[in-house]
This record gives C-alpha cells, sequence and structure tokens, in this order.
C-alpha cells in the first residue's frame, strides 16, 4: 500500500503545473484589460479630434480641406490665413534647436565636473535645476517679464527666438533627470581617471570617452526637450510672443478644424520623437553588447 504523504506529493507535482498555467493566464488577462484601457485612454481624444478635422460641424459633411490646407500652405479655399500658422512653425524649430544646444552646453559639462569633484556640490546642481518643475510657468513669467522688457528695449529684440533663455530654465528639470540616470550608470570617475592616466586631455576625455557612453541620456534629454518647447503656450503667450501652439490657439479663432489638425500633427510628431529614441536605445544597446 502506497503511503498517503506520497500519494499527496505526487498529486501536488501534477497540479503545479496547471496551477502555474492558470496563474499565467490570469496575467495575462489582466496585462490584456490594462493595455487595452490605457490605449482607449489615449487614443480615443486622438480619434475625436481627428474626427473633428473631417466632418463638417454644421453640415455634417465629411471633407479634407482642412488637411489639404495644411498640406499645400494655401487656406484661401476656407478663408483662412495660414501665414501665422508657419510663422510659429518656423519659430518653434528654431527655439528647438537652440534650447536644446545651450540645455547641453551648460547642463552636461556642469554635471560631469560636479560628479567628479564635488558630490556635495552635485547635490547644489541637482536642486537648482530641478526647482522650475516646483515653479508653476504663470510664475515664472512674473519674474521674466521684467527682464526681457529690458532685453528687448536695451539690448536685443522683440524676436520670438529669445523665449530660447527662459525655454532653457523650463527643460532643465526633465533633462537633469535623464542625464543623471546615464551618470548613474556608469563608473564615470573610473572612466576619466583610466583615460587621463593614459594621457588624454580633458577635452579629448570628454568627447571621445564621455559622450559616447552617455550618447543614450543625451537623445533622451535632447528628446523630451524638443516636446516640452513644443507644447509651450503660457511662457510664450502671456510674454507676447508667438510659437506654434501660440499660433494655434490664434488660428483656431478663425478655423478650429485647421488648428485642430495641426495639434494632432505636433502630438504624433512628439509620438514618433519617443519611438525613435527607443529604436535608438535599443540600436547603441545592442551595439554595446555585441562588442
Amino acid at each position: 500500500m502506497v503511503p498517503t504523504g506520497r500519494n499527496d506529493r505526487q498529486k501536488l507535482g501534477r497540479d503545479v503545473p496547471r496551477l502555474r498555467a492558470r496563474r499565467l493566464r490570469q496575467q495575462n488577462i489582466i496585462k490584456f484589460v490594462i493595455i487595452a484601457l490605457t490605449l482607449l485612454f489615449l487614443l480615443v481624444p486622438l480619434l475625436a479630434m481627428l474626427l473633428f478635422t473631417v466632418r463638417q460641424p454644421l453640415s455634417g459633411q465629411w471633407s479634407f480641406s482642412a488637411w489639404h490646407a495644411i498640406f499645400t500652405g494655401n487656406g484661401d479655399d476656407l478663408g483662412t490665413d495660414m501665414t501665422v500658422l508657419w510663422q510659429g512653425v518656423r519659430i518653434s524649430l528654431a527655439l528647438c534647436l537652440i534650447t536644446v544646444a545651450i540645455m547641453l552646453v551648460l547642463l552636461l559639462p556642469v554635471m560631469v565636473m560636479t560628479y567628479l569633484n564635488s558630490p556635495m556640490l552635485a547635490t547644489v546642481v541637482e536642486w537648482v535645476s530641478t526647482l522650475p518643475l516646483t515653479i508653476p510657468a504663470i510664475v515664472l513669467v512674473v519674474g521674466l517679464a521684467p527682464i526681457y522688457r529690458w532685453l528687448s528695449a536695451d539690448l536685443l529684440s522683440t524676436n520670438p527666438i529669445w523665449l530660447c533663455f527662459a525655454y532653457v530654465i523650463l527643460v532643465m528639470p526633465f533633462a537633469y533627470r535623464a542625464l543623471a540616470v546615464g551618470m548613474k550608470s556608469i563608473d564615470l570617475r573610473t572612466l576619466v581617471e583610466a583615460s587621463r592616466s593614459l594621457g588624454a586631455s580633458w577635452s579629448r576625455v570628454f568627447f571621445r570617452v564621455l559622450i559616447p557612453n552617455l550618447w543614450q541620456s543625451i537623445l533622451s534629454a535632447s528628446f523630451i526637450s524638443l516636446a516640452v518647447v513644443l507644447g509651450e503656450y503660457t511662457v510664450a503667450s502671456l510674454l507676447g510672443r508667438v510659437n506654434l501652439q501660440v499660433a494655434l490657439y490664434q488660428l483656431g479663432q478663425s478655423n478650429s478644424q485647421i488648428s485642430t489638425a495641426m495639434a494632432l500633427l505636433a502630438l504624433l510628431f512628439g509620438i514618433v520623437l519617443l519611438v525613435v529614441l527607443d529604436i535608438i536605445a535599443d540600436s547603441i544597446r545592442n551595439r554595446r553588447n555585441a562588442s
């Protein structure tokens, strides 16, 4: 006669794979439900925007005239002047490039030097860099308005391109976090000491050793900064400057369908940036693992 304990162990051994399979099915169902709800939450507003751009609100007729006006650059058929839109697009793209360049030139060397030489000072830099995240944009404008009034009257001009100085402040918390993740993931001090011991100059260490190892973080900081600049409205509006979001608001006063279509394109551009960032990050990681 087989002992009861042995029978129980055999039964338990047969039940374990079945229980694991059941648990795996339950987890897959939960994951599917969460992903489906998230996609609905994200895609339903975008779909509503798309339908609004192709369906006339009064007559109910379907038309792609708004999209045709954007891609041809001519809104005369709809009685809309597209000049302000293209002006806002050009200014925002220029602001993206200049803001990212200033942010990297200011933030990257300071973070590297403080991480290497003064951890206490690195804490101060972190606090200063993330401080704008806790200050509302309208409060920043109150402090920036007198500065921009002086810059516009006495030093520079009223060209919206000078918003880059304010935008560097706005993107700094996000850029700092992205760069900090990269610096904490590598042994920064060992890389620098090894390079210096082999006779490399500081400039060579920075450009040939550190930047290639921080390339993924630099791309992350740059793309996040681009998304912030493209979506910024409060500072530009209150300072009386025209960027993409201000142009979309002004255009919406005369033709809301064209304004909504352009806003949808801007959102899709941000999504494409994130996808490109993920692809580039995977490519860099695979190349590094292969080498």
